[in-house]
């Protein structure tokens, strides 16, 4: 999409003005106040006899009627019926009542009326009184109909609608959105099918099921089979994608929607800022303003606009600013009866760093998932203090969330004690608070202790969520602990009934599997998969790439280039790996610039050191430092350290001392105690023979206090993870480790004596 204008959306906001008006109504006792109810459109008479009634002055009230004459062709029962609708629409249903009983006169419409003022107002024991006695036509059948749905009787509703004497595509479309919204969508495409004939609003409905109930294919099917569809339609399958997170798709329909109202432009717009394309919700935003002078933004509209300036960060800060400004200047504030709006600004402030403003309004609006807002903004802003704080002082108004933030905003912090503290104060936690928390120990490289916490998880009776198994693939992965990665596979085979259209668990396994070298096992569960995003080719293709398969790598990216789906930065950087490790310069060199002039997509500081990898594994250390040279900004200590370290790689070239000496140089300047530098550049001296200089340098880093990491292997031996340092000298305890696995394969009956080794990273 295009780039975001900025003063394009400051100059509408700034011009906006949205016309509001607030309703409001008094009480004296039980009495109503005459100027009050001029204000919900009553007329003097009209006053009048709704005081009386509220008042029980029921004599009084009948005059009143009695006294109203007919006004043209409108008789006094119809307009007796309208006064009646007009109470009960304006929240006076009592009064309503009363009016019906002493109506001098009535029909079947006003026993409708007084019907549908009950089923609104959810008394249905009224209701059912008022039914059972009054005449009824297919209008009274169908709003008993709507009131069994709506109080979730959905099989009370169906032996209504078998005894209706007559039925019309109202009472059809009841039954089916009835049935829709209780949750029996195969019921409710029962009676879809069996519907004599259908309107717009009969398949409507199914779309809208469908797509509420995980089954945008079924709603799919039915938008292409349908003759005739208006704005509802396209709205509801816009809503759909951007539900399923197909905003692409989304926005093409939207493209060829041929009309459009407010409530399809805030789905667009809502669909972008919660799918987190944060500049084309804006972008839309924009464009309405185009397209629909006349037609203001409303409440939901402004809604997603705060969290698209929120998600937006810092750098939009005053976009939001002019965004709350017109709410207040417009009056939208009166009218947040949920208060929506005021959390949506909460988050938008706290989003942007905007502290104090969110502070302030957080002041005006104190509830639970408001200060959850605020505490989940202090812990962006990494300011653990303040959230905790925060924290205590609602402590009264704690739930899970409040509680698993904190544990979060711990774990980043590197606290894992502290998080272990709140999380065992936490009685009861769920799923998620679990998740986050073993989440927490992978992301501080605590792999055992999340692997054993997954185990306390199932102890205490709670089912892992697929994402709980995901973070602990990634543990699995990044130890390549096997054993581990398939001993959760077969769990989750075991266990979990969603497993298979399940992408993020899926694409956990194929990365897992080829992490701890079993490409075969990776590939043959990418191949099965039914539906592939991005990180599943990306997976499967670094995977590819990291085991020295450059061909099968180089095959799946164009066959994912044929499968349309789009490439993005992971995938390049997975390409020229491999390219890189084959010594493919010309087709690394092809795929870096289609990255920038066919994809658009922006190289970042990794894909230039692939490039300097590859242009240096392949001996041209030469062009690699001139490539350095052209790159669009300041190289750093990691693309001089990568230099240097290809020149340990090619000592024997010609231009290898120069170039490594160069290179050093640079990077020591930018980082004085580097260790990986100083010994690349003794390993470059050691291969040139130059050992006095290589003797110096191992000096310098003495006196600097350098010291490179040492590289470590790992061996787990029943469940535990036994480290080894480069350099140890602890043998025969190597020996004793590595004795019960040769051991259990019958390898190792007269070896005990022979010295064993492990080879160090």
């Amino acid at each position: 999409m295009r780039p975001l204008c900025v003063k394009k959306v400051y100059s509408f906001l700034s011009k906006l003005s949205l016309a509001s008006s607030i309703h409001c109504r008094g009480f004296h006792g039980n009495a109503i106040s005459n100027c009050r109810t001029h204000r919900r459109g009553f007329s003097n008479e009209e006053a009048l006899i709704l005081r009386s009634l509220s008042e029980g002055a029921l004599v009084h009230a009948r005059h009143l009627l009695d006294k109203i004459p007919q006004r043209g062709s409108i008789s006094r029962v119809r307009y007796w019926t309208s006064l009646l609708t007009k109470f009960e629409k304006a929240g006076y249903l009592y009064e309503a009542r009363v009016l019906f009983e002493v109506m001098p006169e009535r029909n079947i419409v006003t026993c409708n009326a007084m019907l549908t003022g009950y089923v609104k107002r959810r008394r249905l024991n009224e209701a059912w009184t008022l039914f059972r006695e009054m005449p009824k036509d297919v209008v009274s059948w169908t709003v008993m109909l709507t009131a069994l749905c709506d109080d979730g009787r959905s099989d009370d509703a169906v032996e209504l609608f078998d005894e209706m004497p007559e039925r019309n595509v109202v009472s059809w479309n009841t039954l089916v959105s009835g049935l829709i919204k209780n949750g029996d969508m195969e019921k409710a495409k029962q009676v879809f099918d069996a519907m004599p004939s259908r309107d717009v609003v009969s398949w409507n409905a199914m779309i809208k099921g469908y797509i509420e109930n995980d089954g945008l294919e079924e709603a799919k099917l039915l938008f292409e089979s349908m003759g005739e569809r208006n704005v509802v339609t396209w709205t509801s399958m816009v809503s759909g994608y951007c539900r399923y997170g197909d905003v692409h798709e989304a926005y093409r329909l939207f493209c060829e929607m041929p009309e459009r109202n407010i409530v399809s432009w805030t789905a667009m717009i809502s669909g972008l800022a919660w799918n987190e394309f944060y500049r084309e919700a804006l972008l839309i935003f924009l464009d309405m303003k185009k397209d629909l002078d006349a037609a203001p933004p409303n409440a939901e509209t402004l809604i997603s606009l705060a969290y698209a300036c929120g998600g937006l960060g810092a750098g939009f800060r005053h976009l939001g600013q002019q965004l709350h400004a017109q709410v207040i200047s417009n009056g939208w504030e009166s009218v947040d009866h949920d208060g929506r709006l005021a959390k949506s600004l909460v988050h938008m402030y706290a989003s942007s760093g905007l502290i104090g403003s969110a502070q302030y309004l957080l002041n005006e609006s104190f509830d639970l998932q408001s200060c959850n807002i605020m505490i989940n903004g202090y812990l962006r802003m990494g300011d653990l203090e303040r959230a905790q704080t925060l924290f205590e002082q609602v402590e009264c108004l704690h739930d899970n969330v409040s509680w698993t933030s904190m544990i979060n905003g711990y774990l980043d912090a590197g606290d894992v004690s502290g998080a272990f503290d709140l999380f065992h104060e936490l009685r009861d936690k769920d799923g998620v608070t679990w998740t986050v928390m073993i989440s927490g120990l992978v992301r501080n490289e605590l792999f055992a202790e999340a692997a054993s916490l997954l185990s306390e998880m199932v102890r205490h009776g709670l089912k892992p969520l697929n994402s709980t198994y995901s973070v602990l693939l990634s543990s699995a992965g990044a130890t390549s602990n096997l054993d581990q990665g398939k001993h959760l596979h077969c769990v989750i085979t075991k266990t979990t009934a969603c497993y298979d259209p399940d992408l993020i668990l899926q694409n956990s396994l194929v990365s897992m599997y080829a992490k701890c070298g079993a490409i075969d096992d990776s590939y043959e569960i990418f191949s099965k998969m039914v539906r592939k995003d991005t990180v599943s080719w990306n997976s499967m293709i670094m995977g590819l790439s990291h085991h020295g398969l450059v061909d099968k790598a180089l095959s799946l990216f164009k066959e994912m280039l044929d499968s349309e789906m789009k490439p993005n930065s992971v995938t390049f950087l997975a390409v020229l790996s491999a390219c890189s490790h084959s010594g493919l310069i010309t087709r690394g060199l092809e795929l870096f610039e289609a990255m920038k002039e066919t994809y658009s997509i922006q190289p970042g500081v990794e894909h230039y050191i692939s490039m300097i990898d590859l242009l240096g594994r392949a001996g041209k250390l030469r062009e690699a430092e001139e490539f350095i040279s052209t790159l669009p900004f300041t190289p750093d200590h990691t693309v001089y350290g990568t230099l240097l370290g290809l020149c340990g790689l090619n000592w024997r070239d010609r231009d290898a001392e120069d170039i490594a000496k160069r290179a050093a140089m640079r990077l020591l300047e930018l980082d004085p105690v580097n260790a990986p530098g100083h010994v690349a550049l003794c390993n470059v001296y050691a291969g040139l023979g130059k050992h006095e200089m290589e003797k110096e340098m191992r000096k310098e880093m003495g006196y600097k206090g350098v010291k490179k990491t040492p590289g470590c292997s790992w061996i787990v031996v029943n469940g535990k993870s036994n480290v080894f340092l480069s350099g140890d000298k602890s043998v025969c305890e190597v020996a004793q480790m590595s004795l019960p696995i040769f051991c259990s394969n019958g390898m190792l009956e007269d070896e005990q004596e022979k010295v064993l080794t492990l080879c160090h990273c």
